[in-house]
């Protein structure tokens, strides 16, 4: 099956992005919000990604215009799905309301297509049981900001069919990503590395160990990270990452315990760049 009309649920920052390079890529895509305000902000966003594209040379003007002109909003899930092949939620990192997104879209989409999630460490396996279309049922996991990063994770659930494996593929390749097959775990590959790595630095932090600036310099130069672990929680969100570290804490024990200065920062409301304030202040230059 070709895929030619995406239906992306969610329109924050990986909602955006996904319907982004849907959207470069090809494909009629309809992004979906229960907010007007938030979906125009997503639009804009996208059109400033697109013209930022053009200056740097990436893109031309008519690449851009059928880009923007592939791409809607909606606030009705009934219309958004209407003429989708596929459908990917993208909303926030909560299991109930991911089960919920399943069941509706699952009573209003045809038997055909193909549900996705953008979870980062989730189970594929208890949103598909909620279906009626087990088999059909796959995790598609981007990575932030979704116009820069190359990876995609591809995530099978008990019941997923070989054939939704390849659909999920081609459409991840067709948005210029690169692919890796995992079979469902907590956490898959990435984020259960990751989370690690983000929690100790927080360790670090916590009992003194060095500066945060310092923490982040250390692994770009010495480990090659292109990001500093501070700064990848900011622009991902320290309520995001805690939510993955209790996930995984509850599934696969101690090792994950988040640290306490990040559970104190989530609650300070110093949730990263979308607060202006996270593990550094952007109301002011660092």
């Amino acid at each position: 099956m070709e895929v030619k009309n995406l239906t992306i649920i969610g329109a924050g920052l990986m909602g955006t992005g996904i319907a982004h390079v849907s959207a470069l890529g090809g494909i009629r895509t309809t992004l979906v919000d229960v907010s007007s305000e938030i979906l125009e902000k997503a639009l804009a966003k996208i059109e400033g990604h697109l013209q930022k594209g053009m200056e740097l040379e990436k893109i031309d003007r008519e690449m851009m215009e059928q880009s923007l002109g592939r791409l809607k909003s909606e606030v009705d899930l009934e219309r958004g799905v209407r003429e989708a092949d596929m459908v990917i939620e993208a909303v926030p990192e909560k299991i109930e309301l991911k089960l919920e997104i399943f069941r509706k879209a699952d009573q209003l989409c045809g038997k055909d297509v193909v549900f996705a999630s953008n979870t980062s460490a989730l189970s594929i396996t208890e949103m598909a049981a909620v279906t009626q279309r087990p088999e059909k049922c796959i995790g598609i996991h981007f990575f932030n900001p979704v116009h820069l990063m190359r990876l995609v994770e591809i995530v099978r659930g008990l019941e997923t069919s070989d054939d939704t494996y390849q659909i999920t593929k081609e459409v991840a390749e067709g948005m210029g990503k690169e692919t890796v097959e995992v079979k469902e775990s907590p956490g898959f590959v990435t984020s259960r590395i990751n989370v690690l790595i983000g929690n100790e630095a927080f360790y670090l932090l916590q009992e003194g160990v060095a500066r945060a600036e310092d923490i982040d310099k250390a692994l770009k130069l010495g480990l090659n990270h292109p990001m500093g672990p501070f700064e990848l929680v900011d622009l991902v969100g320290l309520d995001t990452r805690l939510s993955v570290l209790e996930f995984l804490h509850e599934r696969l024990g101690e090792k994950y315990r988040p640290c306490p200065l990040l559970v104190k920062y989530v609650k300070a409301g110093r949730l990263g760049r979308k607060t202006d304030k996270g593990v550094y202040d952007y109301t002011r230059k660092r």
